[in-house]
């Protein structure tokens, strides 16, 4: 306790920078608790925890000073923050990306195809017999603005929602996008050699 009292501003900064970082780390736990992390949720929350007891501890003990109290709250508030930053800068996981174009060409989805996406393709009826493209994209979180962007282009009009995905299936571990060859159009491959 001599060290705190020489540097009075030592203490109420670590107890600043430990509410950021556990809190940091709660948030991202819970996020990946809903992904099925299981794993490596429990090993953030033990970590999350020690820091929060030693934080709360100096609090408790030392209530007559009110800036301990303004330094764990304001480590509360920016470690939501800078949980919530960690999380999109990581994009884990998979999202579902449903658009629906009203051009009613195959347009999205070739466009989609043509920068590596494996969109699925659906012919759809708008009402009054305009016909309508509905196209169905699961893609990593990390590919996502990319996604977006094209779906923009390839037509602004287009209606698009997204879904975070907790479990995915991707079926055949062997089976190969191929882009087209000349009068073949789209194929699946069978096994990698």
């Amino acid at each position: 306790m001599e060290f705190f009292n020489a540097y009075p501003w030592v203490l109420p900064l670590a107890i600043f920078l430990g509410r950021i970082t556990d809190v940091t780390l709660g948030t991202f736990r819970t996020i990946v608790v809903f992904r099925g992390y299981r794993g490596l949720a429990a090993c953030i929350g033990f970590v999350e925890v020690v820091i929060w007891t030693l934080a709360s501890a100096q609090v408790l003990a030392n209530l007559d000073r009110w800036y301990l109290v303004i330094a764990y709250a304001g480590g509360f508030g920016a470690g939501n923050y800078v949980g919530i930053w960690l999380e999109s800068k990581l994009a884990m996981g998979s999202e579902m990306v449903r658009a629906i174009s009203f051009k009613g060409t195959s347009q999205l989805a070739q466009t989609l195809r043509a920068n590596g996406f494996r969109p699925i393709e659906l012919a759809g009826n708008a009402g009054a017999g305009q016909p309508c493209e509905v196209v169905l994209v699961v893609t990593k979180r990390r590919r996502m603005r990319r996604l977006i962007s094209l779906i923009e282009q390839a037509d602004p009009d287009a209606v698009y929602s997204l879904s975070d995905i907790k479990h995915i299936h991707e079926g055949p571990s062997d089976l190969l996008l191929k882009k087209p060859t000349i009068n073949s159009g789209w194929r699946v491959l069978g096994k990698r050699k």
